[in-house]
């Protein structure tokens, strides 16, 4: 575990941005090539400096790739000799983060000491976390369930060396079977002091102000029963975004699923409704496309829009349950035993 810590310590320390170039050409298909296998189930990737790739899975499983010399480090994480199931994960210039799901919700991140470190705990009825990022290096955020009549939200004003939780009198007041999917840590999004949550109600709740105060807007995404909603949103910048969803246990439906929004998520319309893709686990838009073009990944496969949502091209019938850019031709994703690298080509 000292190892891998170290590592990445020194990653984080020492990242820089990627350049990158406008694209000149018109993907059509991707080459899927993995480079990570092992029986987990990896939903929570995030890319790091110099284009190190973190994870964190089931099992305790965590882990760091290094591109340049095609290395894994990877350890396992422990409470009580109990292995624990991590399915959010997010980055500060200095420390990696990591947060369990289920009761007890135990969020650690990088120490001094060569060990994960953890920063916070919390025990009760209905606790279950799904997602986790930062708006810079000093405020982060992490998102759960309803738990006393409004969404679980944690908030970190110093890097992330303590968390606290937003009381419901800061928030807007659940609907009944509200919540949030842990299928891919991107059912929120931060953009300048900005946040989006998407929800399993098809609400989106949004802050303006680095999560001091928010409000709800209703959304036409499919969400009839506790099965459906949003699992996965994107901006690609603080006016145009993408929500995706549908139903995990009817995959094949495709109507109300798929939405764009061209106002900073103040109204959202349906697009591609009742065309493929149906359910999808993860939508993210590729770099310096000018909020064109998108990939969403899920069980069925890969799938691809060059014109903002309005029509989709199904790339690969490889399973994934997320998927994360390093520039605009090369993307990670994870899912059920694997961790891959796709190439998109012409």
């Amino acid at each position: 575990m000292r190892l891998i810590t170290s590592l990445l310590l020194f990653v984080l320390i020492s990242s820089c941005e990627q350049d990158v170039q406008k694209p000149s050409k018109i993907y059509k298909s991707v080459e899927i090539q993995d480079i990570y296998n092992d029986s987990l189930s990896i939903r929570a990737i995030e890319l790091m400096g110099d284009g190190t790739l973190a994870f964190a899975a089931d099992k305790g499983a965590y882990g760091l790739y290094f591109p340049k010399k095609e290395q894994w480090a990877t350890s396992k994480q422990l409470y009580d000799s109990v292995p624990l199931h991590f399915r959010a994960v997010a980055h500060t210039a200095n420390d990696f983060f990591m947060l369990s799901i289920e009761n007890p919700a135990l969020l650690y991140k990088t120490g001094d000491d060569g060990s994960m470190k953890l920063v916070y705990k919390e025990e009760g009825e209905g606790v279950f976390y799904d997602a986790m990022t930062f708006w810079d290096d000093t405020d982060g955020i992490a998102v759960g369930d309803k738990v006393n009549g409004c969404l679980s939200i944690i908030v970190t004003r110093d890097g992330g060396e303590t968390w606290n939780k937003l009381g419901c009198d800061v928030l807007p007041k659940a609907v009944d079977g509200e919540a949030a999917f842990a299928a891919s840590n991107t059912n929120i999004k931060v953009l300048g002091d900005k946040a989006w949550i998407a929800t399993t109600s098809g609400a989106i709740y949004y802050s303006d102000n680095k999560g001091k105060s928010w409000v709800s807007i209703e959304t036409p995404m499919l969400n009839t029963i506790d099965n459906q909603g949003i699992f996965s949103i994107d901006f690609y910048d603080e006016q145009n975004g993408f929500a995706i969803g549908g139903d995990y246990t009817k995959p094949k439906v495709n109507t109300r699923n798929k939405m764009r929004t061209e106002d900073g998520g103040k109204t959202w319309k349906l697009v591609a409704d009742g065309q493929l893709p149906s359910h999808k686990s993860c939508v993210q838009y590729m770099p310096n496309s000018d909020a064109k073009t998108l990939v969403a990944v899920s069980n069925s496969g890969v799938d691809m829009s060059k014109d903002s949502g309005d029509t989709w091209t199904h790339i690969s019938d490889v399973s994934f349950y997320t998927i994360r850019f390093l520039n605009d031709s090369t993307a990670y994703a994870a899912g059920k035993n694997r961790i891959s690298k796709l190439t998109f080509k012409e």
